[in-house]
């Protein structure tokens, strides 16, 4: 059966690009939000790179944004609260879809 397999492959190939953009998405997105701590933070150009990779990193801890939303509120206790993390979490989240759906 051609048409069922073809079928199949195009669902499997469907699913796997969607994953590979959400990756793409997340990973855009947590770049985004450890250069805006880095700049809360006032760090220099050198800790801000490596921050931004240390923000990146933390997302592979678990499934879903918490890891990185932990990170954010330890890093940024005294700084700025929890409703504010949670804003920048989703603007640079629609940035990041906003940008890669356009490229």
């Amino acid at each position: 059966m051609p048409t069922f397999d073809d079928r199949k492959d195009a669902f499997e190939n469907k699913f796997a690009h969607e994953q590979n953009l959400t990756f793409k998405i997340e990973a855009l997105r947590n770049k985004l939000l450890g250069a805006w701590a880095a700049e809360v933070k006032g760090l220099d150009q050198e800790k801000t790179e490596q921050y931004i990779k240390d923000v990146v990193k933390s997302d592979l801890q678990e499934a879903g944004d918490e890891d990185v939303f932990r990170k954010l509120k330890a890093d940024l206790k005294g700084i700025v609260d929890d409703q504010d993390i949670r804003s920048k979490m989703k603007e640079y989240l629609q940035a990041a879809k906003d940008k890669l759906s356009n490229s």
